[in-house]
């Protein structure tokens, strides 16, 4: 077939972003691999060399702790067994998967020219393989379940007893989460559906979503795409149905305290049998940047990878050993590594959905992360359902770390698929209480939920236009219990007692220009800071010996900041006088806080692999919102304002019309610094506007054809 033209066709509307058509699907999945190879090049192998674990090779020390993780957790491996089961059980798309990878391959090249990161690094382009579009997807999301949770639930009731467990519940500081709702046409101008939200993600630079249209005689399907993966699994729309996905908080991947010991032949662990099992073993060496390499040992039980400690103990020091020679580690068992299964067997069926009864379908074959699902299609189908994989076993796992050596752990099949319903013509879906609720042990506070139906339910006739006004509502709920016990405080001094009044008329909304949002935020941050160095909870303050990649989730003072308002008003907080922490707190403040704005601190600070870029955080945008808000731009209270969390893409999917849809991400199309579309689409983002879809091709402009098109020699 050498020098063959192959039938894509690759156009662009004003923001830049790809609509691809081809003669086939297998066709327009080398066309999309090929064309975020072009755009996104340096976060292709930013991801790829983060799944194998080499990415401190060229982005040094900083990125040591993860390269271990993913080498310990075996992700590449995994990626490697689900792609070799996904020949066996469905060869049509791994083939589909493999013409993905050959875009990828193809565009590389071209793509690593135009970002300059390459040269900064010294890095070259590598070769993806087949498996390599589910390592970056079982990378993206190993941490999603938060797993690390049940770290702290252990530690927290160790220093503090087991009712610590509820007064510190939240969705976690390194938990995603994302907004979604459906209205059905009797609340719609159309009379169509409308599905509306913004999944929550670390805002990253280029973006975690790639807005993308895929179109061959099979499909014409636009939405959301992850870098990497082929088809567009959470955020799509085919014309005659679209789906959108949240975070279900489901609880799906356990951790295990295993007994290792080693012997002359290798290294044992203890079993629920009272036996002791070989582990499987091997070393592996991790190059860092401007450091000498590492070498590490890997551990696999029958339980799972070991990715925390091993028959040296937790800390590599020897700890204390049992009077069986053993020390202490963690085992982590996710359903990927269980059942070679990733779930890719859903993308293709998505693609081809014409009714909610296909995505319905579809989704049976979902495996990872789980999901809340909405769907709507133009004949008035509506669905509500929870898509993934759950396993049924002991509720100890489900809530913290559980002996390896003691029977009853183990899994026994998964659970079935839970289906939500529509009240009133709406479904909203926050990462809150839900058909998911008994998959889950901690879910986000009910603020966010609550709110949009609210506001849904004030009106009907609504259109896609006016999602806008949701997407970016700043009401900040959780505030009260806060302001009730600063309602309380006698005895102020002046300036103390004005700034207590001006908090109590205050609006509660987190507008980015009030400064009545941010005098709050700062007395809110005081208390957290005063609440983490109280010596009842200080203790907690100082982790046991885990992986630095786990200590997100084992943090004092965000556990604090994102339980706060259960801190207020609990009856009892350990004997704390939370009168004396608010009191002093509102005088600190009031002493200090300068009159400005929120969004003069409240700032977005993305994540990018090389953060010393062309786009310095001083620079970087302030913003509205806040972690309880709809719009959710997470900080840490009491530590930054800085935003590294939000809104990582907006939709609003018209079932009336498909070109009435809307979108937009936080940055732009294109993942180059300094290109046309990189952060075009940033003042929107800022401003809570929609960028317009377009999918007639006379509208869109054409790029003209290179090299890179045709096949050479396959």
């Amino acid at each position: 077939m050498e020098g063959v033209l192959v039938a894509i066709e690759i156009y662009r509307d004003a923001w830049g972003v790809p609509h691809l058509r081809a003669s086939d699907a297998r066709e327009l999945a080398r066309a999309q691999g090929l064309v975020t190879a072009r755009d996104r090049a340096w976060q292709l192998e930013v991801e790829r060399h983060r799944l194998q674990g080499t990415s401190a090779s060229f982005l040094g020390a900083g990125s040591l702790s993860w390269d271990v993780f993913a080498r310990r957790a075996r992700l590449a491996d995994t990626a490697r067994r689900c792609f070799a089961a996904l020949e066996r059980r469905d060869p049509r798309t791994a083939d589909w998967v493999r013409a993905y990878v050959d875009g990828v391959n193809d565009g590389l090249a071209a793509g690593a020219r135009r970002a300059p990161e390459f040269a900064r690094t010294r890095l070259a382009p590598g070769r993806w393989q087949p498996w390599t579009p589910l390592g970056v997807w079982l990378g993206t999301h190993i941490l999603f379940a938060g797993f690390p949770a049940k770290l702290w639930r252990e530690q927290a009731t160790r220093h503090l007893g087991p009712e610590a467990v509820g007064l510190f519940a939240t969705d976690g500081p390194g938990t995603a989460g994302s907004n979604g709702w459906l209205l059905t046409g009797e609340r719609t101008a159309t009379g169509h559906a409308l599905l509306a939200g913004d999944p929550h993600r670390v805002i990253e630079d280029p973006g975690v979503y790639q807005q993308i249209r895929l179109s061959c005689p099979e499909f014409d399907v636009l939405g959301l795409a992850v870098p990497g993966v082929p088809g567009i699994p959470h955020f799509g729309h085919t014309g005659t149905v679209a789906w959108a996905i949240t975070n279900a908080m489901a609880d799906y991947q356990d951790l295990y305290r295993e007994r290792l010991r080693r012997t002359g032949a290798g290294v044992e662990a203890l079993g629920p049998d009272g036996a002791w099992h070989r582990a499987a073993r091997h070393t592996e060496t991790v190059h860092i940047a401007g450091e000498p390499p590492l070498g590490i040992e890997l551990l696999e039980t029958a339980r799972g990878p070991v990715i925390a400690g091993g028959p040296e103990g937790l800390d590599g020091t020897g700890g204390t050993p049992g009077q069986d020679g053993a020390a202490e580690a963690l085992a982590l068992r996710y359903p990927p590594r269980v059942t070679e299964d990733l779930g890719f067997g859903a993308l293709l069926p998505l693609l081809r959905a014409r009714t909610v009864a296909d995505v319905d379908r579809a989704l049976d074959a979902w495996a990872e992360p789980v999901n809340v699902v909405q769907a709507a299609d133009t004949a008035g189908g509506t669905l509500h359902r929870v898509a993934g994989r759950v396993p049924r076993r002991a509720e100890a796992n489900r809530r913290h770390p559980v002996p390896a050596w003691e029977p009853g752990h183990d899994w026994h099949g998964t659970h079935e698929t839970p289906y939500g319903e529509l009240t009133d013509g709406i479904a909203v879906m926050a990462n809150t209480h839900g058909p998911a609720t008994p998959l889950g042990v901690e879910f986000a506070p009910p603020h966010r939920a609550a709110r949009i139906r609210a506001l849904l339910t004030a009106r009907r006739a609504w259109t896609a236009d006016a999602m806008a006004a949701i997407h970016t509502d700043t009401h900040l709920a959780s505030a009260t219990p806060l302001l009730d016990r600063l309602a309380a405080l006698t005895g102020l001094t002046p300036a103390a007692a004005a700034l207590r009044d001006r908090l109590l008329a205050w609006d509660r909304h987190m507008d980015a220009g009030s400064t009545d949002a941010a005098a709050y935020a700062a007395v809110r941050g005081a208390v957290v800071r005063r609440l983490a160095a109280h010596p009842v909870l200080a203790p907690l303050a100082e982790p046991p010996a885990y992986p630095d990649v786990l200590r997100p989730w084992l943090a004092l003072v965000p556990r604090i900041a994102y339980a706060l308002e259960h801190l207020l008003s609990t009856e009892d907080l350990y004997g704390i006088d939370r009168t004396a922490v608010v009191r002093a707190a509102l005088e600190e403040t009031a002493a200090a806080a300068p009159a400005r704005s929120w969004a003069a601190t409240h700032r977005l600070a993305p994540w990018r692999a090389l953060p010393d870029g062309p786009y310095p955080d001083s620079a970087e945008p302030g913003l509205g919102g806040d972690h309880d808000c709809v719009l959710c731009t997470s900080a840490v209270p009491g530590h930054t304002d800085r935003a590294v969390r939000g809104p990582a893409a907006r939709y609003v999917w018209d079932l009336a019309d498909r070109d009435d849809s809307r979108w937009v991400v936080p940055f732009g199309a294109d993942g180059v610094p300094g290109s046309p579309h990189h952060r075009d689409q940033l003042p929107l983002w800022l401003t809570g506007e929609l960028a317009p879809v377009v999918t007639d091709w006379a509208l869109l402009t054409p790029e003209p054809a290179t090299d890179e098109h045709t096949e050479e020699d396959r």
